[in-house]
C-alpha cells in the first residue's frame, strides 16, 4: 500500500466588486494585521479571503510587484521601490532604481533584501533595505536572457526562482552566492507572470497561456493544475500566504481576486495503481473539491448528479496531466440534498458524494 497525499482546495471566495478593483497586478499577505493587500495602481486595497474590500491602506500605491517584510509593504511604483507601514499606510521609504525600463516582479529574503525584475531591460536589481532611511541598490544580473517576470526567494537553496514571459517559458534559478543563472526546468507554459511557494516546498506559477495556475513539486519533477471552476483570467503576481495555507490569485483580465485554501493534513490511504477520486468536505455550503491522482495524462470528465440520478451539471471535460489534480466546484445547486460526482478518467470511474 502506498500513502497518497492529496492537497485539497477550498475556494473561500471568488469575486470582489468590480468597481472597487480597477487596475490590479499583485497581492501580498500582511501577517501583522492578518489581511491581504491588493495592488490596485493608485492605491492598495485591504481584503480578507472572503474577497470583500476593507478600504485602502492609507497613501500606499503599487503598480506591480509587492513584498511584506518587517511590518512594511514594499511595492513597485514606476521606477521606484517604496515602503509603506502596513498598519497606517504612511510612506517610510523610497528609492529610485537607476537604468530601469519596466520594473515588474519582486521577492524578499524576509529580513533585509529585496530583488526586483526589470521586464524590458532583462535585469535583476538587489535592494538593501536594512536602513529604511538610506536604502541602496545594485544590478546583480545584467542579462537574464529571457524576459524576467515573477520572482520568489528559496532560502533552502539560497537562490531566487524566476519565471519568464514568452512561449514555452523555462523556470530559472539565480544563485545568490554567485548571481549566476541556470534552468531549473522547461515548460509548455506561455507568458508566466507570478510565482510563489508554500511551506511544504511546492511552487505555484501563474501563466496567461494557458490561463492557469500550475503547481510544481519542490524538485520540479512533477506538475499538476490547480483547477478552479470559472477559471482565472490573466493571473498576475500571485501570493501564497503560508500562515493561512491560502493562495491569492489577482486576475488582471477582469480585476477580481480569487482565494484558494489548502488543507495539507487531508491524507488518504490507497493503492496508487487504482484510480479513486476523493471529495472534500462532506457537508457543503459554497464549494466542493474533488482530488484525484493520475498515473499518466488522460481525458477526465466530471459530472454532477442529484440523488435521483438526474444530471445537474457537466463540470469539466478535458485532458488532465499526470500527477495530483484538484477541481473546485463552485457552481452548486441551490436545493438541499445528497449529490453525486462522477469522475471518469479514461475508462475508469470513481464516484464521490456530498450533502448540500
Amino acid at each position: 500500500m502506498k500513502k497518497i497525499l492529496f492537497f485539497v482546495l477550498a475556494l473561500s471566495a471568488s469575486l470582489t466588486q468590480a468597481q472597487s478593483l480597477t487596475d490590479i497586478e499583485g497581492v501580498e499577505y500582511d501577517p501583522t494585521n492578518q489581511i491581504f493587500l491588493v495592488g490596485n495602481g493608485n492605491n492598495v486595497v485591504r481584503m480578507h479571503s472572503d474577497a470583500v474590500p476593507q478600504g485602502t491602506l492609507g497613501a500606499a500605491k503599487s503598480n506591480y510587484g509587492m513584498e511584506v517584510m518587517n511590518g512594511v509593504l514594499f511595492s513597485i511604483v514606476g521606477s521606484a521601490v517604496k515602503g509603506y507601514d502596513v498598519t497606517t499606510g504612511a510612506q517610510v521609504m523610497t528609492i529610485t532604481l537607476s537604468g530601469t525600463t519596466f520594473l515588474n516582479g519582486m521577492a524578499s529574503n524576509g529580513t533585509d533584501k529585496l530583488w526586483v525584475s526589470d521586464f524590458s531591460a532583462k535585469k535583476i536589481h538587489e535592494v538593501n533595505v536594512a536602513d529604511l532611511a538610506a536604502p541602496s541598490s545594485s544590478i546583480v544580473v545584467a542579462n537574464t536572457t529571457s524576459t524576467p517576470n515573477g520572482l520568489t526567494y528559496d532560502a533552502a537553496n539560497n537562490r531566487l526562482v524566476m519565471v519568464s514571459w514568452g512561449a514555452n517559458a523555462s523556470i530559472k534559478a539565480i544563485d545568490l552566492a554567485t548571481y549566476t543563472l541556470s534552468v531549473i526546468t522547461t515548460t509548455n507554459l506561455g507568458n508566466c507572470d507570478g510565482v510563489d511557494h508554500d511551506s511544504y516546498g511546492n511552487y505555484y506559477v501563474s501563466s496567461w497561456s494557458p490561463n492557469a495556475i500550475t503547481k510544481f513539486s519542490n524538485d520540479f519533477t512533477t506538475t499538476s493544475t490547480v483547477t478552479v471552476t470559472g477559471g482565472v483570467s490573466s493571473a498576475a503576481d500571485i501570493c501564497y500566504a503560508e500562515e493561512l495555507d491560502t493562495l491569492a490569485i489577482p486576475c488582471t483580465g477582469n480585476n477580481v481576486v480569487k482565494f484558494v485554501g489548502f488543507n495539507p493534513s487531508f491524507v488518504v490511504e490507497g493503492n496508487a495503481s487504482e484510480f479513486q477520486a476523493y471529495g472534500y468536505p462532506t457537508e457543503v455550503k459554497d464549494m466542493f473539491t474533488v482530488g484525484f491522482d493520475l498515473p499518466q495524462a488522460v481525458d477526465v470528465n466530471i459530472r454532477l448528479f442529484d440523488v435521483n440520478g438526474r444530471l445537474v451539471n457537466e463540470v469539466i471535460n478535458r485532458t488532465f496531466p499526470q500527477g495530483n489534480n484538484q477541481v473546485v466546484l463552485t457552481e452548486l445547486p441551490s436545493e438541499s440534498g445528497i449529490y453525486f460526482v462522477q469522475v471518469w478518467a479514461g475508462t475508469h470511474l470513481s464516484v464521490v458524494s456530498f450533502i448540500r
